[in-house]
């Protein structure tokens, strides 16, 4: 019996590739968007951060300014109380006494709680 030889001028090429076509972009303009995309995001962010920047340093420099304001609101009303504690015990007493041996003024410290009484 003969054996099955291949044929003299041999086979047919074999198709083993896919023949569809491409679909999309290629890759490399992908890349070139996506850096583009995020090279403006990292600029947006950049000027996001000094414009934060900005507006804390206007926030410091604003509340710097109005210290003299407050520091004078809290001394007056520090001699409105101080006057007021004079009246006081002036009603009380009949004279004004002499606790301290100086008339220089001492700023009184401010109590946080009231003290128990024990």
């Amino acid at each position: 019996m003969p054996q099955d030889m291949p044929p003299t001028e041999g086979y047919e090429p074999v198709q083993y590739r896919r023949n569809l076509p491409i679909r999309g972009f290629r890759p490399a303009y992908y890349l070139v968007a996506v850096g583009a995309i995020m090279t403006y995001g990292f600029w947006k962010v950049g000027k996001g951060i000094r414009e934060q920047n900005e507006l804390a340093r206007e926030k410091m420099w604003s509340r710097i300014h109005l210290i003299p304001l407050l520091q004078a609101e809290a001394d007056r009303d520090l001699v409105r109380r101080h006057l007021a504690d004079k009246a006081r015990e002036k009603e009380l007493l009949g004279a004004e006494t002499k606790v301290y041996h100086s008339d220089r003024y001492a700023r009184q410290l401010l109590r946080l709680h009231k003290p128990s009484a024990s």
